[in-house]
């Protein structure tokens, strides 16, 4: 493979892998980069695996609405160990020279795959979860140790860098390339009329997981709901926690104030029906919805950790608390809710920002680069 590419013009093969958790950011950045790669340069296929618990796989109908080729690998339980054959005949059969994996689980299965069919492995870490469940732990940090094994690390912020380094990643194996976002699609859906509503809508859009802290953003709107009567919570999205917090929701003053919404299709103009954007999150990448809620020039108000530090500057382009700080943070609620100057202004030069350094094209020209020197190199 390495003489074919060195030797003629001919274009390289990208295998895309993830095992699904819903249609969320990981999802949605594969999306972007896919749409975004010149297609005379790279062949950008995509595998995941079908299992019982998503049935519905939102990302392959997503993929096939762009031209690409998509596939599937049944998984038998929640991790099939004979995955890894099925995905290693994949590679061969589809003359893959480069396979990406997304997530955990992907990791595991994409780098055993890879070394099997002989071609190289790229992992681009999303985000560590801070996970208590004891096997979860042990499953993540099975997928840590398969990242030790791939080609090239590719994490998508500089705190997912140092993760990197901490968990035994070697330096010469890790390559940082900016995290990108569609933009395009944001700018596809107008601003709803609202002249009607008089209620200020704070909104969420994400996973429904232990890392995304979304009690404390309960707790947060219950208390400035005390406070302004005449305000609502919209959650957009879905995952383990979500029937524990729907569930927490009822039991606080401002139930009838909340709103558990799932995945949406229509999340984009949801959004853009925000009066605030708002996350609670205690780790992170770099969020996709973030920089979504950014382009869409909703103010932000979040906690101040690695990842959403990139994004938001406090007091330029959002507003920052630290982490764990519910009170400074409903202030901070307060502040961009009722003072329109402050937020039109934070939330004016946050969309500046995330336009002048989060394109989704610039993110795919430099994985290029790293997929035409991996395709003139041995595995």
């Amino acid at each position: 493979m390495t003489e074919e590419i060195n030797n003629k013009k001919t274009t390289i093969n990208v295998l895309q892998f993830i095992c699904p958790t819903g249609f969320y950011g990981a999802e949605r950045w594969i999306l972007a980069l896919a749409k975004h790669l010149d297609p005379n340069k790279i062949r950008c296929d995509l595998v995941v695996t079908a299992e019982d618990a998503n049935p519905n796989l939102e990302l392959c109908k997503e993929y096939k609405k762009l031209g690409l080729a998509s596939y599937e690998i049944p998984m038998a339980s929640k991790f099939d160990l004979a995955a890894i054959t099925k995905l290693a005949n994949l590679i061969k059969e589809k003359n893959i020279h480069i396979i990406h994996t997304h997530g955990y689980k992907s990791d595991i299965i994409g780098v055993l795959a890879a070394r099997k069919a002989g071609i190289h492995c790229v992992v681009t870490p999303h985000g560590f979860e801070n996970a208590k469940d004891i096997k979860l732990r042990t499953f993540i940090w099975l997928g840590c140790q398969a990242m030790r094994f791939a080609s090239k690390v590719v994490p998508l912020s500089q705190q997912l860098m140092r993760d990197c380094k901490r968990i035994g990643v070697k330096e010469s194996k890790t390559l940082y390339i900016q995290n990108g976002v569609d933009l395009s699609e944001v700018e596809a859906f107008p601003a709803p009329d609202r002249r009607e509503d008089t209620e200020k809508r704070i909104g969420f859009v994400g996973q429904m997981i232990s890392r995304k802290n979304i009690f404390d953003l309960l707790d947060i709107f219950d208390a400035l709901h005390a406070k302004h009567p005449n305000t609502r919570l919209i959650l957009l999205g879905d995952g383990d926690q979500r029937a524990e917090l729907e569930q927490y929701s009822q039991t606080l003053n401002s139930q009838t104030h909340i709103e558990f919404l799932g995945f949406r299709d229509d999340r984009l103009a949801l959004l853009k029906s925000f009066d605030l954007f708002v996350m609670t999150s205690s780790l992170e990448g770099i969020p996709r919805c973030l920089m979504e809620a950014t382009a869409a020039e909703i103010p932000v108000a979040a906690y101040n950790i690695a990842g959403i530090d990139q994004l938001i500057t406090h007091n330029e382009s959002g507003l920052l608390a630290p982490l764990g700080d519910k009170i400074q943070l409903q202030q901070h609620w307060e502040s961009l809710l009722y003072d329109p100057v402050l937020a039109k202004k934070l939330a004016a030069e946050a969309k500046r920002f995330v336009y002048d350094n989060y394109s989704a094209k610039r993110m795919a020209n430099e994985y290029t680069e790293l997929f035409e020197l991996l395709a003139r190199t041995v595995q």
